[in-house]
């Protein structure tokens, strides 16, 4: 038999030696640095009690931060095995920045340009107790709004009988969105909040039990943003219509005014 490529191979998600670089990048390194640029506060980790490998992980994906936030804030012993899906064509198609990705946060390819190259390692991870973070919007948002969930997170979540962690993200687009190079000077404050694993009701199709997911995060959202007189992600629809609308009232005004004309002086 062929032998796996290491990206493709569920034992390496577990291997005790890359374990070992991998806590010292993770805390020492990663969390270190994000918990001194932000202030990050943390809501429902007692919920996780009685939770056990495999699981899936899922959060509202906005930020530079959204990664680094959720392995930083679960437990160890639910963060050590923690593998996190990362756009195959981006975080995968250069060899350090691969290496890297994978260093600090147990990263493993995921499609999205239709190719067929890891077709099957998720469900194999799951598998192999190796437990996941997915973000089911896809891609980071870009107005702080959360887009749909893809239903495959549920589907995925049905098909191997593994509980789901819905998280909420608050404050991390304000605080480092992705149109920003550098990391924020101010300390913001971002909260991170965990809710009751839930699992897909008897009978309950992936659409439904997805819409469900994308439910709890939203009222984990906008109940912790009230409480803390944040914005909320209805908020951050609101300004990115505006944001829209005066962009093509801009346009519509620039296209109405009539050309400048010049005049030749007669000799």
């Amino acid at each position: 038999m062929a032998r796996l490529p290491a990206d493709q191979n569920p034992r390496h998600y577990r291997d005790p030696i890359i374990r070992g670089f991998r806590f010292l990048a993770q805390d020492v390194l990663l969390k270190s640095f994000v918990w001194s640029i932000c202030r990050v506060h943390v809501h429902g980790v007692e919920l996780l009690d009685n939770v056990e490998e495999p699981f899936l992980a899922i959060a509202n994906h906005s930020s530079h931060l959204d990664a680094p936030l959720v392995v930083g804030s679960l437990p160890y012993r639910l963060s050590r095995h923690l593998a996190t899906g990362a756009a195959a064509d981006y975080f995968f198609d250069k060899k350090l920045k691969a290496a890297t990705t994978a260093l600090f946060f147990n990263a493993y390819p995921v499609e999205r340009s239709g190719t067929r190259t890891h077709k099957g390692l998720t469900g194999r991870l799951l598998d192999a107790k190796v437990p996941l973070l997915i973000f089911p919007e896809g891609t980071r948002s870009r107005t702080g709004a959360m887009g749909p969930f893809k239903p495959g997170v549920a589907a995925l979540a049905i098909d191997k009988a593994v509980p789901v962690i819905p998280i909420a993200l608050v404050g991390a687009f304000a605080a480092w969105p992705n149109s920003r190079p550098m990391p924020p000077t101010n300390h913001p404050s971002v909260h991170v909040v965990i809710g009751h694993p839930l699992t897909a009701l008897p009978q309950e199709t992936p659409a439904k039990f997805s819409d469900r997911l994308h439910n709890v995060v939203t009222e984990m959202y906008n109940a912790t943003a009230r409480a803390y007189d944040m914005p909320t992600l209805a908020d951050w629809a609101r300004t990115a219509a505006l944001k829209q609308a005066q962009a093509e009232a801009d346009l519509a005004s620039q296209a109405d005014v009539p050309p400048e004309t010049t005049t030749e002086k007669e000799g």
